[in-house]
């Protein structure tokens, strides 16, 4: 009896076993299926957004240098790189609905692998194969490892998954790990901006924690938002909960803090280097809070979590080797000759002329002197007239530009 009893015992454990063993993360093929789903529209979002921001570039560039009065938002090229760039992003926002946070966020290193190949294949320069690779081998080899990162992220990324609905979002919006990371968070939010503000730490590490900081609560919310608006299209409305509208307010809110710090970033620093130092904090930050607030890493084994970080830093770095072979772009500084101003007397026979920086590639209202003086620019000479303070019938005869002397 008790034989007979120990094994229909055992054979009633048997089904809850299996059913146990059937919902782990890596079980499931339809959970597989949307993590295939949503990195495909996130690489396709970021792949249409990178080739329409390059299309407006172009059409702004085109319209400068051509005699074409119209302004730019007239032109069909750049209404086509808008219509582009609006697609890229709904591909983007709506494969947060599919695939885990931390998957997502790092792909965006297709952007700038885009951009990079692009900006290859347009060079308008002439070059011979030995210079273009001596030029380019960092980017090639940049691109490279950021491919190979992001294969490695879509292979072994997390693979959990869960229903976006109101009642989830809530509790995960009051547990004590999220509650804990937001406190943290809002103390290091706090302490970069009164550096910022009050110390005037205006380093790039600064400004784009403080972006990446933000940045990271805009993926939570859209991830949030975008995963209730699809379940409601399935079938269960989840639009009439509060909860998706704190989101929404929430990421709208985030989305224009960030592109105001992202503005004043720009204004101080090279785009290549907002470009690698960005990717990086704000990759990380999310991957975190994503880990926090949705648990993405929860029933992920050693191997899977290392791969999926060894992924991560390929990308990383690959994304740093492509920025740093970017061209820093001279600022253009017009200058004025001191002896080319009227009341000004000639500066030239002093040695104290004004010129432009010698290190320019261009320089506006400047002629190269040849006479064996590689170093020195003369300025132009313009015909200046005098204004008339005197009578109205009364003209003075216009100054006199004085030449710099070759003497010197």
């Amino acid at each position: 009896m008790e034989g007979g009893n120990s094994a229909n015992l055992q054979l009633r454990q048997l089904p809850l076993a299996t059913a146990a063993v059937s919902v782990q993360p890596h079980t499931d093929s339809f959970s597989y299926k949307e993590n295939l789903i949503g990195a495909l529209l996130a690489i396709f979002g970021h792949l249409v957004t990178s080739i329409a921001l390059n299309l407006q570039k172009y059409s702004h560039i085109r319209l400068a240098g051509s005699k074409d009065p119209r302004a730019y938002f007239k032109t069909k090229t750049w209404w086509c790189g808008q219509f582009l760039l609006v697609l890229g992003e709904l591909g983007v926002f709506s494969s947060y609905a599919f695939a885990p946070l931390s998957l997502i966020v790092p792909l965006s290193a297709v952007s700038v692998i885009a951009s990079a190949i692009i900006g290859i294949i347009f060079i308008k320069e002439k070059w011979k194969p030995k210079d273009f690779l001596r030029r380019y081998v960092l980017s090639f080899v940049g691109c490279g490892l950021a491919i190979v990162g992001t294969y490695l992220l879509i292979t072994f990324g997390p693979n959990s998954h869960e229903k976006m609905t109101g009642e989830n979002i809530t509790r995960h919006l009051v547990s004590w790990p999220f509650l804990l990371y937001m406190l943290v968070e809002i103390i290091l939010f706090c302490l970069l901006l009164y550096f910022y503000k009050e110390k005037n730490a205006n380093y790039i590490v600064v400004i784009l924690l403080l972006v990446a900081l933000l940045g990271s609560m805009t993926v939570v919310t859209v991830k949030a938002v975008a995963g209730m608006i699809v379940v409601s299209v399935q079938g269960n409305l989840q639009l009439d909960y509060p909860i998706f509208y704190i989101m929404l307010v929430c990421m709208i809110a985030t989305a224009i803090f960030q592109a105001t710090f992202l503005a004043q970033a720009s204004q101080l620093y090279d785009s290549s280097q907002i470009a690698s130092i960005g990717y990086i904090l704000s990759t990380t930050v999310a991957i975190t809070a994503g880990a926090t607030f949705y648990l993405d890493f929860t029933g992920e084994d050693v191997l899977h979590i290392c791969m999926f970080a060894l992924g991560c830093l390929m990308a990383f770095l690959g994304v740093f080797l492509i920025t740093r072979n970017r061209k820093k772009s001279v600022p253009f500084e017009p200058y004025i000759s001191m002896d080319a101003m009227p009341g000004m007397q000639n500066m030239h026979d002093k040695g104290i002329a004004v010129q432009p920086d010698l290190k320019a590639s261009f320089s506006y209202g400047a002629l190269e002197n040849n006479d064996n003086m590689p170093e020195i620019y003369t300025p132009a000479t313009l015909p200046i007239v005098q204004e008339q303070h005197g009578s109205k019938g009364v003209s003075a005869p216009p100054y006199r530009v004085l030449e710099h002397s070759k003497k010197e």
